[in-house]
């Protein structure tokens, strides 16, 4: 029963240091909104 409650909080612990990491990738990662603006408009009209 104590090996499964630490498993569990290992599980646990990994999928939000995974969840984390990624938000925080997503968050500083460098855009530009006038290029992405631009590529989605030639996109449509081709």
């Amino acid at each position: 029963m104590k090996l499964e409650t630490y498993l569990l909080r290992s599980l646990f612990a990994a999928c939000l240091l995974a969840c984390a990491l990624t938000l925080g990738a997503m968050l500083h990662t460098p855009t530009q909104p006038v290029q992405l603006a631009g590529q989605g408009a030639t996109a449509h009209a081709a």
